[in-house]
């Protein structure tokens, strides 16, 4: 395996991985196995992988969305595997994920489905609806849209906005529970090539600027490359990448589809 790094194991990481293995029930062939990897804080990652390589199980299995069968999981320097359900909670609520489909409330307000993000942190039925919530919790939705250039809409209907739009709403309400790591899994892959474009820009500016650790999974090689400081590729049942972007070409990326 190509490696960008080998790291200290006692260093401070924002997702360590370490031997990770997970088949489908019934399934006598893993999804993939003995997957390990670290990812120190601030860094932008993407996983790349033919379809049904795993990329989105290997995502999601790092917040235990899907239980892998073997294997250690740590976030934030905590160990996520063997949690139970509310220990578990408390530590997903520092990642912000994303998914394909938006997820949001179409007939809700743009700023109130914002807000529903703060409800990772703070439980309240304050946080339901934009009229009634808090000062405080409003402003800092504001502040999530405007990070994603939407505050102009914040008033809006979701299910006015376009495709791209709607994908910003989904990140800034991710920023609302005010997350250390943002997760994104296939974020693009509904959008036409300018929205997707523009949103793979909204993700890589919130990284920088707001030291975020960064993520995504993605079939468009080109964004790996723009976007991220480091890929990871699934191939065979196996991590069979890991290597600094700047090191990869286009040509050398395809290869994983091979």
């Amino acid at each position: 395996m190509m490696s960008a790094q080998l790291s200290d194991p006692s260093a401070s990481m924002a997702v360590r991985v370490k031997g990770l293995s997970k088949r489908f029930q019934g399934g006598e062939i893993p999804v993939w196995s003995d997957v390990s990897f670290d990812i120190p804080y601030g860094q932008r990652v993407a996983i790349i992988g033919a379809n049904g390589a795993g990329k989105s199980t290997l995502l999601r299995s790092c917040v235990r969305l899907v239980e892998p069968d073997s294997g250690e999981i740590f976030l934030d320097n905590k160990k996520v595997t063997g949690l139970r359900r509310a220990e578990l909670s408390k530590i997903r609520a520092r990642v912000g994920f994303v998914f394909q489909k938006h997820n949001l409330v179409n007939r809700l307000s743009v700023l109130t489905n914002v807000l529903h993000g703060g409800m990772a942190r703070l439980s309240t039925p304050r946080m339901w609806f934009h009229a009634i919530a808090a000062k405080e919790e409003r402003d800092y939705a504001m502040y999530c849209l405007e990070r994603v250039n939407l505050g102009h809409l914040c008033n809006r209907r979701v299910d006015e906005l376009s495709g791209g739009q709607s994908q910003r709403v989904a990140i800034a309400r991710a920023l609302m529970q005010k997350p250390g790591m943002i997760f994104a899994d296939e974020p693009v892959a509904s959008l036409d090539p300018q929205a997707g474009e523009e949103v793979m820009q909204v993700f890589s500016d919130l990284s920088q600027h707001e030291k975020l650790t960064l993520v995504f999974v993605t079939h468009h090689l080109d964004h790996a490359l723009k976007y991220s400081d480091r890929v990871l590729g699934l191939q065979n049942l196996r991590l069979t990448l890991d290597a600094s972007s700047k090191s990869q070409s286009l040509e050398q990326l395809r290869g994983m589809y091979e």
